[in-house]
């Protein structure tokens, strides 16, 4: 029998390689529930596609653009808002969810998952960001299956033994467009620029966060959860290839290093077959005739943003939750034209240090973290008068 998929983010980079690799395997997977924020047109042409039962519009007005749209397929119920997207996990015949929305967006429909006993394939950082030990505590509540698709995570999975005999984890990260760039002239570059990744194709606020290296911050917080592993026994090593997607270093002192092409559909096709494996349309990697392999230490001069990752972990998980909330509200200021590139890592240092609040008990408290860290973000924005 097939198993009923659910995507939430269909129309991001992850949604539609997602999409992809599903598609060359319909004997195992059928695409029941497809969700998205605004992009109507894209939404349509998906759910022309690939024919869900159901497709969710986390914002109304869009809702009732794409049920206009889709008019003429009566077999595809149309819904919206923030409860439908959160009541899309339980749809009948859902056994499975790809949770793929970027940022905090991601956290209620993605617990919604965990507590419905879904299986989850976990692409949303931010939700073990935000409420790292409250989200697995329902995880292991609930007995639900939690895969990694971050490319990092999921290399250190397939390569994850036995955790007594793990010396440390080591994230890798491409370092950016910016890896090189002399810091003078960081002040004038462009969102375009910015997002121009120099090995991934990922959604516009992503690659930002790839090009400040918040990104890996914010990936050394979810490998902390979902390894279950101090802070001090993960590291980071730029790799400018992105060929190795990271390592895991063991007593003995062997490293075990996940290799691949920098394309999503490999953790997606793994995490999807787990503990079997499928085709994902990606190439083969030849090492014979790909480049050298480099590492380098970050430098934290050139990526202010990791180091206050680390300062915001050695805070708890009320500075991690603003940490993520405060660079949200920066990318998307920079992205608007509001904010320069350094602005960020600006922007986010002076919302860690205004505002520190008590270690969240629920999940509301974590809500309420998220909501003030916003508005601390917008004023910190205004007092640096678009620098």
């Amino acid at each position: 029998m097939t198993r009923g998929i659910c995507i939430l983010g269909a129309t991001g980079s992850i949604g539609k390689s997602t999409l992809d690799v599903l598609a060359r395997h319909p004997e195992r997977f059928h695409v029941l529930v497809l969700t998205a924020n605004r992009r109507v047109e894209e939404m349509a042409a998906l759910c022309r596609q690939y024919q869900p039962k159901l497709a969710v519009m986390r914002d109304a007005a869009a809702a009732r653009r794409l049920r206009e749209a889709l008019a003429d397929q009566p077999g595809i119920e149309v819904t919206g808002g923030e409860e439908a997207l959160q009541e899309a996990v339980t749809y009948p015949g859902v056994d499975e969810v790809m949770a793929a929305i970027v940022g905090a967006a991601g956290l209620l429909p993605t617990l919604a998952a965990v507590r419905a006993g879904k299986k989850v394939y976990l692409a949303n950082k931010e939700c073990l960001v935000m409420a790292g030990e409250l989200f697995m505590a329902e995880v292991r509540r609930h007995q639900v299956t939690l895969l990694p698709i971050d490319s990092e995570h999921n290399a250190i999975f397939q390569c994850f033994g036995d955790e007594r005999g793990v010396r440390r984890i080591i994230l890798t990260a491409s370092g950016g467009p910016f890896r090189q760039t002399p810091l003078a002239e960081l002040q004038r570059v462009t969102p375009d620029q910015a997002c121009a990744h120099p090995n991934w194709v990922m959604g516009r606020k992503i690659s930002v966060d790839s090009a400040t290296m918040m990104n890996k911050g914010l990936e050394v917080i979810e490998a902390r959860w979902l390894f279950d592993l101090q802070v001090d026994r993960i590291s980071v090593l730029i790799h400018p290839q992105s060929i190795i997607h990271s390592m895991v270093e063991y007593l003995d002192g062997s490293v075990l290093a996940q290799l691949g092409n920098p394309d999503m559909r490999t953790p997606i096709a793994h995490a999807l077959a787990y503990p079997e494996r499928i085709a994902s349309g990606v190439s083969s990697l030849d090492l014979a005739r790909g480049p050298a392999l480099q590492f380098e230490e970050p430098d934290l001069q050139r990526f202010p943003c990791l180091a206050l990752a680390f300062q915001a972990i050695a805070g708890g998980s009320a500075s991690t939750a603003v940490l993520n909330a405060a660079n949200e509200i920066a990318v998307q200021a920079f992205l608007d034209g509001e904010l320069s590139f350094p602005g960020i890592a600006r922007v986010v240092a002076a919302t860690l240090e205004a505002y520190q609040p008590a270690t969240p008990a629920d999940l509301d408290a974590v809500m309420a973290i998220d909501a003030e860290a916003r508005v601390q973000a917008r004023q910190a924005i205004s007092l640096a008068g678009a620098a």
